[in-house]
């Protein structure tokens, strides 16, 4: 008979030592569970998010998972919830000033600006009756000295401003802005702003004049210019 090979031997020497280990080690056991695993089938899950992110699905769940939402306790709530406003707490500094006015229009503040008395509009022949006595008193006096009509408005009788004839301001007026002065038939002053880029009396002086000689709509003037900036008014 023929004597073994040395190696053969070491070889299954060597075989039979590793299966003793495995058998210590259980992993044909362990080797056999993974695969039963793999092929089972894993559970789905159902991973919670928050209510607002999907507004959508939750009447679809509660109908058909109750037992999720009872167990995540999962509050359905509109889609356009919005918690109530903390109530706002004011400072000892500020609770201790004094009530603020109340600005808003109020049914009592529409009445009390209904009660303004309306703006009276002067009739063609009124208008016509106060230019004609105008020219018969501008024919009367000195044609040495220039002078212009202006009828009123009644933005003008209000003061807002007044308007000169564009040909007289560029003949008799400076050429910038200036101050004015007119002066009435009892012989009171006033300053008055003139403008000269837009050829009209600002309401600076304006406004006081036309108050204090009660302008009204139709009224027709006569300026007569005496000195350089120097106008006698006459009604």
């Amino acid at each position: 008979m023929a004597e073994a090979n040395p190696y053969e031997e070491q070889r299954r020497r060597q075989v039979e030592e590793n299966k003793s280990k495995l058998e210590e080690l259980r992993l044909h056991r362990l080797s056999a569970a993974v695969r039963v695993a793999a092929v089972k089938p894993m559970p789905v899950r159902i991973r919670s998010t928050p209510a607002s992110s999907m507004p959508f699905l939750l009447p679809f769940l509660a109908a058909n998972y109750p037992v999720l939402f009872a167990a995540q306790k999962v509050t359905i709530r509109p889609r356009n919830h919005r918690p109530p406003p903390d109530v706002i707490r004011r400072s000892a500094r500020i609770a201790r000033l004094d009530k603020q006015p109340y600005f808003r229009i109020t049914k009592a503040h529409r009445d009390k600006k209904a009660e303004l008395p309306r703006p009276v509009y002067a009739t063609n022949e009124e208008r016509a009756y106060a230019i004609a006595k105008a020219q018969e008193l501008k024919d009367q006096l000195d044609s040495h000295y220039p002078a212009f009509l202006r009828p009123l408005s009644l933005s003008y009788a209000a003061g807002s401003w007044l308007s000169i004839p564009l040909q007289f301001s560029k003949r008799y007026l400076p050429r910038c802005d200036e101050m004015i002065l007119l002066v009435d038939e009892e012989g009171a002053e006033f300053q008055v702003l003139y403008r000269a880029h837009s050829s009209a009396l600002s309401a600076t002086g304006w406004k006081p004049f036309a108050s204090a000689h009660k302008l009204a709509d139709g009224d027709c003037l006569l300026f007569q210019q005496v000195e350089r900036i120097k106008f006698k008014v006459r009604f």
